[in-house]
């Protein structure tokens, strides 16, 4: 029998847009109740008034550990029992040659991917054990797996959300709490608006000539783990485009 998500409890990081919006979406169809953090409060509040559920919108930069427990600390009683934690915040920042990148740059995709993630893990983890039950689900990307030139921090970054997926695992065995990665790979977001600083053409040559991902699609990837019966886990998947065999081989159509 498949895990029902009505009425649980589902936190998501970085639901202002792309895979966390479609995400939140989804989760709401399925009758989950949602607390949505983001930097962006308008498209949060924006959220909330699109979905028919319960939904408690945090403004909140998961690179501030400190504003991270106050907000999990300061949960109203309704709130506080989190059944599923999708650890969907992140970024790229910048493309090129190890040498020629830029310190902010690099802060911010560690800072970002790798310990906001751990920051937010560990203060709602604290009580999925406590409670003997929950699902981290956290969005990775084939870059975990394979890595390419020109984004050797982008890449660090989520090879180690690999890592903390294992591990964590490990951590947690013994427990009820499963723990699932889903690993991406092109999505057709604002994710290389970001990592191009803006330059929204050269974002858009990055998907040209093939159908990339949606959002959407990778919202059906987390669906699909968080309601399996509760003795499997959906320990790693990795969803590529059709069109996409690895990080760097892509088919384009002319």
């Amino acid at each position: 029998m498949s895990y029902s998500l009505q009425n649980k409890i589902i936190l998501i990081t970085g639901a202002s847009s792309g895979i966390g919006h479609a995400c939140a979406i989804a989760c709401a169809n399925a009758g989950a109740k949602l607390i949505v953090t983001a930097r962006r409060l308008e498209k949060l509040k924006a959220l909330a008034e699109s979905v028919d559920t319960d939904v408690y919108p945090v403004q909140c930069d998961i690179r501030d550990k400190n504003a991270i427990q106050t907000f999990i600390n300061e949960l109203p009683p309704e709130w506080q029992n989190i059944d599923i934690l999708i650890n969907n915040a992140g970024l790229a920042a910048g493309f090129g040659p190890l040498h020629e990148g830029k310190d902010d740059d690099f802060d911010l995709m560690i800072d970002t991917n790798v310990k906001g993630l751990l920051y937010i893990t560990r203060n709602v983890v604290s009580g999925m054990v406590k409670r003997n039950k929950g699902h981290v689900i956290n969005i990775g990307s084939i870059a975990g797996h394979e890595a390419y030139a020109n984004g050797t921090v982008y890449c660090a970054t989520k090879f180690a959300v690999n890592a903390i997926n294992t591990a964590l695992k490990k951590d947690l065995l013994g427990t009820n709490i499963r723990v699932s990665s889903i690993d991406p790979g092109m999505v057709k977001t604002n994710f290389s608006e970001v990592r191009f600083k803006g330059d929204k053409a050269r974002a858009e040559q990055v998907y040209a000539g093939m159908q990339a991902l949606t959002p959407e699609d990778i919202a059906d990837a987390v669906l699909y783990c968080a309601t399996r019966p509760q003795h499997v886990n959906v320990s790693d998947m990795i969803v590529l485009a059709t069109a996409q065999v690895s990080a760097t081989v892509t088919h384009r159509e002319n």
